[in-house]
């Protein structure tokens, strides 16, 4: 019966439809979407989903759920592509191909609003001056990059108040990391070669750095000068033992993604490797959800589609099979201001290139599915200890953290057949004067708001609830429970750390059955293990996340009239709230843009008893 009411609707819809190109949605009994596509004409693309029996097993259980549909008719082919990646990407639909990656990639920057520019991390948009190169495909390529120029260039990476304030060298200059211009061992003309080997490092630029280097290590020998010398040299091995050590032949390639794809076992992946002016910028692997009944090709094209909808697009796209992709090209050319090529190479440095992608991508998916297994094994003896009536998805594990009853901070961790499910971990501020340093009252609070939101329908509802403390916690979870009539619909067991708080003899506590242990060699009980250290893991960072926001708070924000810019001045002028507060009047009413009134009120908040 209701195939006949999807297909009906959808027929009917067609009977609408133009022949011209545009977007389509299909949306169920709520009004949420089901499905978004793009067509060169409409009406024929959405006529063929009236052909039920060719359809995928994934798009009948679509046309079956179909209850609305809607559609926007663009200009031109393009313009169809751009729309549906964006809606895509914006409303996530069911039964698209998903790409889940809402993280923005980190790139190095090299600041440009200091006459002594540093080195630093960076994500997100760019708001300071400063030259930026990247992306990097992880944390740790940034990191491992940055670690290499401050050994290399020895360019500060302190803070702009820290190298004010500075009357001599800090740790890195001793460990040869910096040069400290901070204190005037360098002139501003030496840190500026420094900088500029650095970006010609990054720029790719290593054959003629390399040269740079070479005459400078001959200039100081002919000086006698041995020790700069020595220094030359090192920084010319240095750099020759991380482009020695990339294991690939990238010369010539400017700038290029590289994509490949790998199925086995109902898993897909796509490697993608970044490429800039020869170097590798690390790579990173994607699993994309509803991908059950399409081709390769389809997967990457859509892949692509949304990869770029929310960064700039490189010059060249690798792929490794030819495609129909003149039209993503011309969206990608329109987006991004300039020619941008999708092509599968077939010889050369790029075919080598490619065949390490390829070959990295069937190794991340049989990673992943030897995961999947372990977990799936791991879940069913989950079911089958706490006497689950099938195999849990989601599993939850509650942590709280504090110090002395300050900055309390209750969380949550979700784990399921894939791992550890990272857009369901949650934090709560506990810090309330009624639960503030009572573990049990902490408890109790965390499971009223968390399962008040699922009773609202705002949150699911997990298959199994782990505590990380004793009978007290697992108590004050089954009152909180209780009060919200869930006491009897939710497993709830408590993880007590058992005798000694020795990993391997924890004891578990039921609602409704005695405590028991596990052998030390269960592999449930490592599985459990492992989910109680990533809750620990969660809380501890949140813990010292909000700790340090706090510890962050100046006193300068208690001074009535100080708004953010007003500290700014202040902190850059003097280095602190400290220093500040040791100011004089005449040296106040000296910063820029302090009315007299504003430096007196300042000083009386410091002085005044």
């Amino acid at each position: 019966m209701t195939i006949e009411i999807g297909l009906n609707y959808i027929k009917a819809f067609v009977k609408t439809l133009p022949e011209a190109p545009g977007v389509y949605r299909m949306l169920d009994e709520k009004g949420e979407p089901l499905y978004i596509g793009k067509a060169k004409n409409l009406k024929a693309r959405v006529r063929s989903y009236t052909l039920f029996d060719a359809l995928p097993k994934r798009l009948q259980r679509m046309v079956s759920m179909t209850r609305e549909m809607e559609m926007i008719v663009t200009k031109t082919e393009v313009g169809a592509l751009l729309l549906e990646a964006n809606l895509i990407y914006r409303l996530q639909p069911k039964f698209n191909i998903l790409l889940k990656d809402d993280k923005a990639y980190p790139y190095i920057l090299i600041t440009r609003d200091h006459p002594f520019p540093k080195v630093m991390r960076h994500r997100g948009a760019v708001k300071q001056k400063a030259t930026a190169f990247g992306p990097f495909a992880s944390r740790e390529a940034v990191y491992k990059t940055v670690a290499a120029i401050e050994k290399i260039f020895m360019l500060r990476n302190c803070k702009d108040t820290d190298f004010a304030r500075r009357t001599r060298p800090c740790l890195q200059y001793h460990i040869k990391r910096c040069t400290a211009p901070c204190v005037g061992y360098v002139t501003k003309e030496q840190y500026a070669d420094q900088v500029n080997e650095a970006v010609a490092f990054l720029k790719g630029d290593s054959k003629l750095l390399i040269d740079r280097l070479k005459e400078k290590m001959y200039t100081a020998s002919e000086r006698h000068d041995y020790e700069r010398a020595a220094h030359f040299r090192d920084q010319m091995r240095s750099i020759e033992n991380i482009l020695n050590g990339a294991g690939l032949n990238l010369a010539g390639i400017e700038e290029a993604d590289a994509f490949a794809v790998f199925e086995k076992g109902g898993i897909v992946g796509v490697q993608v490797f970044f490429v800039r002016k020869g170097y590798s910028f690390g790579n990173k692997t994607y699993f994309p959800s509803n991908i059950q009944g399409d081709s390769q090709e389809d997967v990457l094209l859509q892949f692509l589609e949304q990869f770029y909808v929310s960064r700039p697009a490189p010059a060249h796209i690798f792929t490794p099979f030819s495609m129909d992709t003149a039209v993503l090209e011309e969206a990608l050319s329109e987006t991004n201001k300039r020619k941008i090529t999708i092509a599968a190479p077939q010889r050369g440095h790029k075919r080598e290139l490619m065949q390490h992608v390829i070959k990295n991508a069937e190794a991340a998916v049989l990673r992943k599915l030897a995961e999947t297994e372990s977990h799936k094994n791991a879940l069913e003896g989950i079911q089958k200890l706490f006497k689950l009536s099938h195999m849990p998805q989601t599993i939850e594990v509650y942590d709280n953290s504090h110090i002395q009853g300050s900055h309390c901070i209750a969380t949550i961790i979700a784990s399921g057949p894939e791992g550890f499910i990272k857009e369901k971990y949650r934090k709560f501020n506990m810090d309330l004067e009624e639960v503030r340093g009572d573990d049990y009252a902490m408890m109790r609070a965390v499971f009223t708001r968390r399962f008040a939101k699922a009773n609202e329908g705002k949150w699911e509802f997990p298959d199994l609830i782990l505590i990380d403390g004793g009978k007290g916690q697992l108590s004050s979870a089954q009152q909180a429970l209780k009060e919200l009539g869930l006491d009897k619909d939710l497993t709830l067991v408590a993880i007590a750390k058992g005798e000694d708080r020795n990993a391997g003899r924890e004891v578990f506590h039921f609602t409704d059955r005695a405590p028991m242990q596990l052998p030390f060699n269960d592999p449930v009980l490592f599985y459990i293990q492992r989910l109680r250290d990533e809750a620990h893991r969660f809380a501890i960072e949140s813990h010292r996340k909000r700790r340090d926001i706090n510890m962050k708070k100046s006193v300068l924000e208690e001074i009535p009239g100080v708004g953010p810019s007003t500290k700014k001045k202040l902190i850059e002028r003097f280095g602190g709230a400290k220093f500040v507060a040791r100011a004089t009047r005449e040296e106040l009413e000296s910063v820029d843009g302090l009315s007299k009134v504003m430096a007196q009120r300042i000083y009386n908040f410091f002085h005044e008893k």
